[in-house]
């Protein structure tokens, strides 16, 4: 049987899920090897160095840099509280003397009789890492974090904004293709994860905000929306740093696109349930993509690493359009023919044919799907 690889996203009921939880600088890990966590659990801290105040100590003590030294009352790797004396000039017969106080509490990093500029630190900042995830730990890696696994119904997006959090899953949209109204939340949803059907609207977010939702899982997005709630255009960068008070997981594409079925059943299957998810992205070098994770009872036996495997394009898989047109429609593979063809652009590619969920049978470039895994 003819098959061929392409990249895809994975949408399954059980899958092991395998996760590092790093801090950015060396620290201290709070787990060990075998502990069960939960998803809130601190797993590792860490202080992140404070910002650099420049101070110009020559310029207000009113006098030339290479005397700074005669002045100063600090020295450095000194800790100082705001409003603490940092120099002081002697002035004339006792009188007339410059004081200079500390702007901030904090450290002195350096001394310059150079420039006369002293460079002061803010307090270091402290950085906790959860395990963001229920599962077991199945590695540490000494003063930099833990590896946790566990068992899970999975779903990627196609795109997303905001960090982690976790919350219960609502489904609030009857069916795929359907799409909620602000009042569709009520006070109850407060700190939940809803899900939207096959769009969620600029109105519906501003009233999951108002009602302290945690996320929002959603078929579809406008773009004219999303520029509202951000105020800016997302442009090509990763996303998933975004502090709007949510995070919003797009399952299919921007617009009114009907959720993938699959995807919902799955949801509606595990409505109630806790779930982890985050909205980073990152569609270049080192493909991230937004998920949703849901934790499932499981022996530890069962636990052991997944392989990485590409996705396999063959007869009888499920694909995702992923350009016009036909965008974002949901179909399976007839056949893949192994001549070259030329497509509207006159270019000789490799396609494929596929029957989409509205019965609709078309030919595609295989560069133009990629594969929803189970």
């Amino acid at each position: 049987m003819a098959q061929a690889y392409s990249p895809g996203l994975t949408v399954t009921e059980s899958i092991i899920i395998r996760k590092e939880r790093i801090l950015p600088l060396k620290g201290t890990v709070l787990v060990k090897k075998g502990d069960k966590l939960t998803s809130e659990d601190l797993v590792a801290e860490t202080l992140l160095p404070g910002k650099v105040v420049p101070f110009n100590l020559a310029n207000k003590l009113g006098t030339i840099p290479n005397l700074v030294k005669d002045y100063v009352k600090i020295k450095e790797g000194d800790h100082l509280k705001k409003g603490q004396i940092m120099a002081e000039t002697k002035g004339f017969f006792g009188l007339f003397r410059n004081i200079v106080r500390s702007p901030i509490t904090g450290e002195v990093e350096n001394i310059s009789s150079i420039t006369g500029q002293l460079l002061l630190r803010e307090p270091h900042i402290p950085l906790q890492i959860k395990a963001f995830i229920d599962g077991i730990v199945v590695d540490v890696i000494e003063n930099e974090g833990v590896v946790i696994e566990n068992k899970s119904a999975y779903i990627q997006g196609i795109f997303g904004i905001g960090g982690e959090t976790t919350g219960e899953i609502i489904v609030l949209a009857d069916s795929p293709e359907d799409s909620i109204s602000p009042e569709a939340i009520r006070e109850e949803h407060k700190g939940k994860i809803i899900v939207t059907g096959c769009m969620v609207t600029y109105a519906v977010i501003k009233k999951a905000l108002k009602n302290g939702i945690k996320g929002i899982i959603t078929g579809g997005i406008d773009d004219h929306d999303l520029k509202e709630l951000l105020g800016y255009n997302i442009g090509v960068a990763i996303t998933g740093h975004e502090d709007i008070g949510i995070t919003l997981v797009v399952t299919e594409g921007f617009g009114k696109i009907k959720m993938a079925a699959k995807t919902f059943s799955l949801l509606q299957k595990f409505h109630g349930k806790k779930a982890s998810i985050h909205g980073k992205t990152q569609i270049r070098a080192g493909v991230m993509r937004p998920e949703i994770i849901i934790p499932l009872e499981f022996k530890e036996e069962e636990l052991k690493e997944p392989q990485n495997k590409m996705s396999i394009l063959e007869i009888g898989t499920t694909i995702r359009v992923i350009r016009q047109p036909n965008f974002g429609l949901i179909g399976k593979v007839t056949a893949l023919p192994e001549e070259l063809t030329k497509v509207e652009s006159e270019t000789l590619v490799r396609i494929l044919e596929a029957e989409l969920e509205n019965g609709k049978k078309v030919i595609i470039p295989r560069a133009n799907v990629e594969v929803i895994e189970s």
